[in-house]
């Protein structure tokens, strides 16, 4: 079995001993299963429930979740569930008729976050899902099928995109019709990492060209998360505008930075200055149910839903339409925007003050509640220290406290907590963390 950068740099080997009933609950698992599926951590955690920020195992003890965007505005938020019975206790169809639902949310999310040339959105129940049809979309509208990734990408899961999800490793195999660029390593980086990021982007759509696939789309995560979180601002623009040039469109891919993440606003694209052609979103939306969305320019849109009639059975319907809206709700009603700038900073300032000195850490970066922890072999020579870093994330998980790795080389501590993230837990996440590096030493 070969190794996937994303699936295998922090999950269970088997390795470790655990207790007997784990060890029956995993075995279960994997003869149900089968062996595609991966768990976290050397020591798989059994968790049964979750409030918060904070999420409960078996035996009842309780973890900081500090990895998991999909329930953005918290576990099992009251108005999220109240909403959600509501409308299930109420009806749930599909969209081939009418509903109020999908309309106000539409509107609401149209209107009130996206720019004024983003003017429609379609719905799906994965952020795959919606990957996939901005796809079809972009190469409707452009004619070419040559798509522009970044070298450790992931953008989900079914035949298509999985074409443009390197990070996925195995034996996944990437398109023809894709070109993979170096992400903006602004860390290692001499400055010049906008000029070098669109250079490179150019150089694929020469050899796009060159090969007869031509420019469909630059798709990139506006936080370059699997890739190891590089927050620079300016690096989108160039590129975008390489793209534009050869007759491509821009995808964000705003699935995990999207609502409200950075801290900036609810777009992580809006960070950088540009205004996309098409924007997917999936995981956060509706804090935990399988809802997604591609929302996009009309105009660019036109070709694909005048030439080829859509329906998603699930995408849309009723009760995941009250998820998402009452998820927008508890965003706007508790400033959870504002809070994950001010909560963010705090968490990235005291483990910059807690790592200064570790000869083992090498940067501290990221916005809002999404902050990347770069351990390295050597600080001055910048080598990355995948095992290190793999060693820390278990050793957080040891003290209860959960999250992961991203990046080329697995090196990168990927803190990504739900926005409802507390001074408090800032307190308890760099207490446990400061204890973790001073035992690994």
């Amino acid at each position: 079995m070969r190794f996937s950068n994303i699936m295998d740099s922090n999950s269970y080997t088997g390795d470790q001993s655990i207790d007997p009933g784990t060890e029956r609950l995993i075995s279960a698992r994997t003869r149900l299963l089968g062996p595609a599926y991966r768990l976290f951590y050397e020591r798989p955690v059994h968790l049964v429930r979750g409030r918060g920020s904070h999420v409960f195992d078996a035996d009842g003890v309780r973890y900081l979740d500090a990895y998991n965007n999909v329930v953005s505005v918290g576990h099992c938020h009251p108005h999220v569930v109240a909403a959600v019975t509501r409308q299930l206790e109420t009806l749930n169809t599909h969209t081939r008729y009418l509903h109020d639902g999908i309309v106000g949310y539409s509107q609401r999310l149209l209107d009130g976050t996206m720019p004024d040339d983003v003017d429609q959105v379609m719905y799906a129940c994965t952020g795959s899902e919606a990957n996939d049809l901005a796809l079809r979309v972009a190469q409707m509208y452009t004619g070419a099928r040559g798509v522009i990734v970044t070298r450790d990408a992931y953008h989900g899961n079914t035949e298509a995109v999985t074409a443009i999800s390197p990070s996925i490793g195995g034996e996944t195999v990437i398109g023809p019709h894709v070109r993979t660029v170096a992400a903006p390593d602004s860390y290692r980086s001499d400055g010049n990492v906008a000029t070098r990021f669109r250079a490179d982007v150019e150089a694929a759509v020469v050899d796009l060209q060159r090969c007869g696939h031509g420019v469909s789309a630059l798709i990139v995560d506006t936080f370059f998360s699997s890739d190891g979180i590089y927050p620079d601002t300016s690096v989108l623009a160039p590129a975008v505008a390489a793209v534009r040039a050869a007759g491509g469109v821009f995808i964000a891919d705003e699935v995990q930075p999207g609502f409200g993440r950075t801290g900036d606003g609810m777009w992580g694209f809006a960070r950088h200055g540009v205004v996309p052609d098409l924007v997917t979103m999936g995981k956060p939306m509706a804090n935990g149910l399988p809802v997604a969305a591609m929302a996009a320019r009309s105009a660019v849109l036109e070709p694909f839903a005048l030439g080829v009639p859509y329906f998603n059975t699930f995408g849309g319907n009723p009760v995941s339409m009250a998820a998402a809206a009452a998820v927008l709700d508890v965003i706007d009603d508790e400033n959870l925007v504002a809070n994950a700038a001010t909560v963010g900073r705090a968490l990235r300032n005291e483990l910059t003050r807690i790592t200064a000195d570790h000869p083992h850490i090498g940067d501290v970066r990221g916005a809002g509640l999404y902050v990347g922890v770069e351990v390295v072999a050597d600080r001055d020579a910048a080598t990355p220290d995948r095992t290190r870093a793999h060693d820390l994330v278990n050793a957080m998980r040891d003290r209860h406290v959960l999250i992961s790795v991203c990046g080329t080389h697995g090196n990168v501590l990927k803190i990504r907590p739900p926005l409802v993230f507390s001074m408090a837990d800032v307190d308890w996440f760099c207490t446990e963390f400061s204890g973790a590096l001073a035992h690994l030493g």
